[in-house]
């Protein structure tokens, strides 16, 4: 069956302010979906980063002492000997942040001592030697801290202990050439002169601070902060996470009446948190996407609409001269599958200049090809989909129609 090009293109000479708009619509929509969606993509793939712990069962809680005789290292032992010893709790360490949390220690770390030497900038979680088991790391090479290695840190203390545990992004940032295994034993330098000796190498730990550009450069000290404000981190036994939290949280409440017990928080809830900025610009652009397919949709059936309206006597000519209904349907789609084509060429190309800012600005992610004709593929079968109403409604004007007067 052959299409009829000739009437498609006397109708479009006919309404060509329609269809310019019409394409015009069709090229905003597909310069902002795909884009939008590349940002999308973009986010969801940060938000879904493995972080290194054991998030399902882990949460974490903040103690602060407000008397003025408040015992900050009576009441931490006693707090870990008590949360250790919980129904539930395989495991828990000092802490002096999370992952996710948006706060925490920064430091940087050289290879060399010296104040002209570049440093590797490293997130820095104090544990004790609880504190892999307790996140749920992974060991590479090396081992964990033992007892012996852990001090306290109590408050204005500025110097660091002579051993360190590094995440393998640390470890190759610093040294790029050597394995795990070769990195164990070498010597690295804290505030530009102090050493430390990397005792072992963790295959994963996320930083405080999700957007940032080195994630995954962590560390680990065995330092017991012992602060009248000390947080904890708990690991529950698998399954045990929601019949443990208020458990823990009561107990140490029960414990010591010294202090405030702030609610407990699971990692999950703080990945969320740590994320919101993210979903939050995902959901805002799903919706402007949603919002503009849907206008570009409507806008389609009704200027169809309008040009079924003004061509009603013309439509009834050609059945008068022998079109069937499915001739009139097809020439319908044919024209908007038309005005479709200019307008996704014209959509590409500002898609592409959108990108170019974006990516010159605000270091968004360049387009996927693959995005972009999934994007127009998508935008034509939508044409498609929102002129059948008012095509059919064409399909139903009688041959008579063309014997009356306009």
């Amino acid at each position: 069956m052959t299409v009829a090009v000739g009437p498609v293109l006397r109708a479009l000479a006919r309404s060509k302010i329609g269809a310019i708009l019409m394409a015009l619509q069709i090229a905003f929509t597909l310069a902002v979906v795909v884009n939008a969606w590349t940002i999308i993509a973009e986010r969801l793939q940060l938000m879904d980063r493995p972080s290194g712990l054991v998030e399902e069962e882990q949460f974490h809680l903040t103690l602060s002492g407000y008397t003025p005789n408040f015992d900050a290292r009576s009441a931490t032992n006693a707090d870990l000997s008590l949360l250790r010893a919980l129904p539930g709790v395989a495991d828990a360490t000092t802490v002096n942040t999370v992952p996710f949390s948006q706060s925490g220690w920064s430091m940087g770390l050289q290879t060399e001592a010296g104040a002209d030497r570049d440093a590797v900038p490293v997130a820095v979680y104090m544990v004790d030697d609880h504190g892999v088991d307790t996140f749920g790391l992974e060991l590479l090479a090396g081992r964990n801290f033992r007892p012996e290695d852990v001090r306290e840190r109590g408050a204005g203390v500025t110097d660091w202990p002579p051993t360190v545990i590094l995440s393998a992004a640390t470890a190759k940032a610093l040294w790029p050439e050597a394995s795990p295994l070769e990195v164990v034993g070498r010597t690295v330098f804290i505030a530009r002169e102090e050493p430390m000796i990397v005792l072992g190498i963790v295959a994963l730990l996320q930083s405080p601070w999700p957007s940032a550009s080195n994630v995954d450069h962590t560390m680990l000290v065995p330092d017991k902060t012992i602060w009248n404000r000390v947080r904890y981190l708990v690991r529950t036994e698998a399954g045990r996470l929601d019949e443990t939290m208020p458990r823990a949280e009561e107990a140490l409440a029960q414990a010591n009446p010294q202090r405030i017990v702030r609610a407990p928080q699971s990692m999950i809830e703080t990945r969320a948190y740590g994320y919101w900025l993210d979903s939050g610009l995902s959901l805002i652009l799903a919706t402007i996407m949603t919002a503009l397919l849907l206008v570009t949709s409507f806008g389609i059936v009704g200027l169809t609409s309008f040009s079924v309206r003004r061509r009603t006597k013309q439509i009834g000519t050609r059945r008068a001269l022998g079109a069937r209904k499915a001739d009139i349907l097809r020439d319908f789609l044919v024209e908007v599958s038309l005005i479709s084509l200019l307008g996704l060429l014209l959509g590409t190309a500002l898609a592409v200049a959108f990108n170019v800012a974006l990516v010159q600005t605000l270091q968004m992610p360049k387009l996927d090809w693959l995005v972009v004709l999934l994007g127009a593929i998508a935008l034509w079968l939508l044409g498609l989909l929102a002129v059948l109403g008012p095509a059919h409604r064409a399909t139903q004007v009688p041959p008579s129609v063309a014997t009356r007067t306009v």
